[in-house]
This record gives structure tokens, sequence and C-alpha cells, in this order.
């Protein structure tokens, strides 16, 4: 696997086309941090990181649904920066998605961060993903 980060998000993608309830990733400190953000932002229900027989353990996911229309909060991921193209971006080219309605996930040196927390903290870095 070239693309650690592409495969979380295909697996989330793939438990919400699916119904699943929750989704079981391999870890890494860089998915942890995105799964924070994630459920921080409100996108994911609870997760849980779990030590396993691997050595970097795995991530429980719980998705998050409308009870009524039975529609997953997360509508699209999208991955921006690849190995072979990173996309990177200052703090004036830091993206809007969705006209401030997504949130794009960015690595940063001071961390994991979404677009908005990046303006405010007035940082750059690698665009991971978009999310909506």
């Amino acid at each position: 696997m070239t693309d650690p980060i592409s495969d979380y998000l295909t697996r989330l993608r793939n438990a919400i086309k699916s119904n699943h309830k929750v989704v079981e990733i391999p870890a890494s400190n860089l998915k942890k941090e995105i799964t924070k953000v994630l459920f921080d932002k409100g996108y994911i229900l609870n997760y849980k990181f779990e030590e396993g027989p691997t050595p970097q353990g795995t991530i429980k996911i719980a998705l998050k649904y409308n009870p009524e229309t039975r529609e997953s909060a997360i509508t699209r991921l999208q991955r921006v920066s690849t190995p072979g193209l990173r996309k990177y971006a200052n703090t004036g080219t830091l993206p809007r998605v969705m006209n401030g309605l997504g949130v794009a996930i960015i690595s940063t040196s001071r961390g994991v961060v979404t677009d908005k927390e990046a303006r405010k903290l007035n940082v750059g870095g690698e665009v991971l993903c978009y999310v909506y």
C-alpha cells in the first residue's frame, strides 16, 4: 500500500455506502489525528484506539447517521495531496470547502488541524483531504 491516508478514506467511504455502524482501520499517528478532527467537527459519532495483534493497533470508528433519513453525516471524502503530487497551501491560499460548509484537513507544523484553525494559527501546510 503506497498511500495509507487514501486507504483510510476509502474504508470510511465504503463503510458509509454499506451503512455500517462501525468501521475498523489500521492505526497510525496521522490517522489518529485525522480521526480526532473528524470527531471534533461532528462527522463521526465516536472512536476508540485499540491495541491489537499488530504493533500499531487499530482505530474503531462509529459512524454518524441521521436517525430519520438514515443519511450519513459525511457526504463526501476527497483526498487532495497524494504521494505523487503533494498539495501545499500557505496562509493566504488555504482552501475553503463548499464556501465554509465543509472542512479541509491540513497537516501543519502545529499538528493536524482544519482550515479554519490554520487561519487562526496563521500557519500553512499540506492539504490532506476535504470532508463535507
